[in-house]
């Protein structure tokens, strides 16, 4: 079991780092979201520097995509042989995430990992998901603020599953940790809210 975390640490943090804002914001405008709106290349700041569009969503779709194929990968592996399919989707989902904080692709500067995060839970219990889910989307579309979703369904994933229950205990520290990796990445953010200078999101604008 050891090799094959060890195996999967490596694969999902690589696969992780690859960023689609960055990656497209360069194929098709031949320039850098890095150096635009929060500079954070990730789904919200792309949209909101090139606005909603097909290329954007693509954006979303290269990260779920990037997070999807290891984390089922490992979760098959370890259901298979060790009979922990939870513990395998959430160590590689882990992985992804902090390839996608830190990519070594990248210098080591990436994104926040809400969608990494989001596209792992699903593998992990999607009970956990659907309260997640119903957490994020009634903030953002009451409040407008992604950052207070996003940060809020991610402190709910683990509180969740500790009511819904685990397969190893490490399943809910690694949760933990993936919240509080979230949260801290959000930190710029909580600054801005304080500052009354935070953007709202919009589905249909720039």
């Amino acid at each position: 079991m050891a090799v094959l975390f060890i195996i999967s640490a490596v694969v999902s943090y690589l696969l992780g780092g690859i960023n689609g804002a960055i990656i497209l914001s360069k194929l098709v405008y031949h320039d850098d979201i890095r150096n635009y709106g929060s500079h954070n290349p990730g789904f919200t700041n792309f949209k909101r520097v090139y606005g909603n569009s097909a290329v954007t969503w693509s954006v979303m779709l290269i990260d779920i995509l990037k997070t999807a194929v290891p984390v089922f990968l490992t979760a098959w592996i370890a259901g298979a042989f060790f009979d922990n399919w939870q513990l395998g989707a959430q160590f590689s989902g882990f992985f992804c995430m902090i390839g996608h904080c830190f990519p070594v692709w990248y210098g080591f500067k990436g994104g926040k990992a809400f969608i990494t995060g989001f596209t792992t839970i699903w593998f992990v219990d999607w009970r956990m998901t659907l309260i997640a889910m119903a957490v994020f989307f009634v903030l953002l579309f009451t409040l407008k603020y992604m950052s207070v979703a996003s940060c809020s369904a991610a402190a709910v994933c683990p509180l969740a599953l500790a009511f819904l229950g685990y397969s190893s205990i490490w399943v809910e520290l690694i949760a933990i940790a993936a919240a509080l990796l979230v949260i801290v990445r959000h930190y710029p953010n909580f600054i801005k809210l304080k500052n009354g200078t935070e953007s709202k999101f919009s589905l249909s604008s720039k």
